[in-house]
């Protein structure tokens, strides 16, 4: 039996001591991402409530014309009664009227259902894998170096080629402390360390190996999409494990994207 929502509404600030109380288990600490929800132009988070208690979330998250839903969270006593479904729809509407051709998710085995009752599809999995020793090979190569201003628009011009997005908007105000690899001054790869779990892209393996040999030095969890074959080798013959996947789905228009050229992603957020 489905509950009728009193009301759905946008996320404000004094919202979040509320929102604590749907914190899943087995999930990092959600509130800096709803707290970046909130205070991000291009994110729409909105609450479910019932006699103004706050029984489900989820975000819209606007890239021009292509969008992401993340953090669809309803109380674990009000499941199964349609709640989720609501969020999604209510969401989706959002694009629907709007110029976006195409909205991404990530969905855990307990979404999954609602997402396809929605109308997404299945595109692809993405393969988590955890540190069980020690990188052998620390090296960091010399085509690597620090971010400096007259890269940024080739970082933009990749990531867009890569990811089939225009992400400017998100990436923006972290690029001051990526990583390039640059071959021929050309942008060939990036990590972006303060970004969420810190992407990697890179338009050639070589590249995005050298990247990944930089950051998993010093990070013991990674994940990327399972496309990605030359990555996860490479992971494996470092002491990764896999340990579990999770679905990519999408609702609209295909996207055009390069899943073998993402060597890490932003996070389940943004894919």
């Amino acid at each position: 039996m489905t509950i009728k929502i009193m009301a759905i509404e946008r996320i404000i600030l004094n919202d979040l001591e509320q929102i604590k109380n749907l914190q899943p288990k087995g999930w990092s600490d959600i509130i800096p991402d709803i707290k970046f929800y909130i205070e991000s132009t291009f994110c729409t988070p909105i609450k479910a409530t019932i006699d103004d208690k706050i029984i489900g979330i989820g975000v819209l998250i606007t890239f021009e014309n292509t969008s992401w839903i993340a953090h669809i969270i309803v109380d674990s006593t009000y499941r199964n009664k349609g709640i989720g479904s609501q969020i999604v729809n209510e969401l989706l509407k959002k694009v629907k009227q709007s110029s976006i051709e195409t909205c991404s998710l990530i969905a855990t085995d307990l979404g999954k259902l609602v997402y396809l009752k929605t109308g997404f599809r299945t595109v692809t999995d993405y393969t988590f894998l955890q540190k069980e020793k020690q990188f052998i090979d620390c090296s960091v190569s010399k085509n690597i170096v620090s971010f400096e201003e007259k890269y940024r628009k080739a970082i933009y011009d990749l990531d867009r080629l890569i990811s089939g997005e225009n992400r400017t908007i998100l990436l923006k105000d972290f690029l001051h402390s990526s990583i390039l690899y640059i071959e021929s001054k050309n942008v060939i790869g990036y990590y972006i360390p303060t970004l969420k779990e810190g992407p990697i892209v890179a338009n050639s393996v070589y590249a995005g190996i050298e990247l990944m040999k930089f950051k998993y030095s010093k990070i013991d969890k990674a994940v990327l999409p399972s496309e990605n074959i030359e990555g996860l080798d490479f992971l494996k013959k470092m002491g990764f494990v896999e340990t579990s996947k999770v679905t990519r789905m999408t609702f609209g228009k295909d996207l055009e994207w390069n899943p073998h050229k993402i060597f890490s992603r932003i996070a389940g957020s943004f894919g």
